[in-house]
């Protein structure tokens, strides 16, 4: 192993992995906390130490009552049971489901606590690390993508549906097409109805400006970004 064997069962490796076990989730969840999630610092940390407890008592088992023990049962047991904790974090609103990657975190950082327990230290400081990498850095690349890509997500709002034509014979004009449409609302659309719309811009266009060219129609009461 690069940083020694952590698996023996003594003492000073049972605290390593504890206080390993501490930190990384700290780590995490610091970077959580930071952005105002769901679930922070303690939340994490507290996720990652149970984790590991378990993977210390399997251990714990095995050695002491040889035979009674089964390696991968309480583990798997951990890793379906934080999703329950998981789904508390994530929010349906209007348009939008948000909560999913802080979801994901809390269930990623459960693994990495089973690792760090059963003294696989290594695998659990690589996945940190490329978990805090992942968070910083594809948001990065995603904004950059949805730059300079020629499609757009966007929510509106029209009073009944029978304005909508309105809004496709604008977007028309301006040379935007209409990749897929869905809409939600009362059946007879006389209350207001929401569409859900993937366009696709045959030129370089600024949000700002398919917001201007949505928002000509007086029936259109609000548009949302995805």
């Amino acid at each position: 192993m690069i940083l020694g064997n952590f698996a023996a069962w003594n003492i000073q490796n049972i605290l390593i992995r504890v206080v390993v076990a501490a930190i990384l989730g700290g780590i995490i969840g610091l970077d959580r906390g930071m952005k105002h999630r769901g679930a922070g610092t303690k939340t994490i940390t507290v996720v990652c130490l149970g984790a590991t407890l378990v993977m210390l008592t399997e251990q714990y088992i095995q050695i002491n009552f040889a035979g009674m023990a089964n390696m991968t049962r309480m583990a798997a047991q951990v890793i379906s049971g934080v999703g329950f904790i998981g789904v508390g974090t994530i929010i349906v609103s209007k348009h939008r489901v948000r909560g999913l990657t802080t979801a994901a975190t809390l269930w990623a950082s459960a693994c990495i606590g089973l690792a760090v327990g059963i003294g696989f230290i290594e695998g659990g400081i690589l996945i940190t690390v490329m978990m805090l990498l992942s968070l910083h850095v594809l948001p990065l690349v995603e904004r950059f993508a949805t730059r300079h890509s020629r499609y757009c997500n966007v929510f509106i709002d029209v009073e009944k549906s029978r304005h909508l034509h309105t809004v496709i014979q604008n977007l028309k004009e301006a040379d935007i097409s209409i990749d897929s449409m869905e809409m939600s609302g009362p059946e007879d659309g006389e209350d207001g109805i929401s569409v859900h719309l993937v366009l696709y811009t045959k030129k370089a266009t600024e949000r700002t400006e398919i917001y201007d060219i949505l928002m000509k129609s007086e029936k259109v009461t609000s548009v949302d970004f995805l």
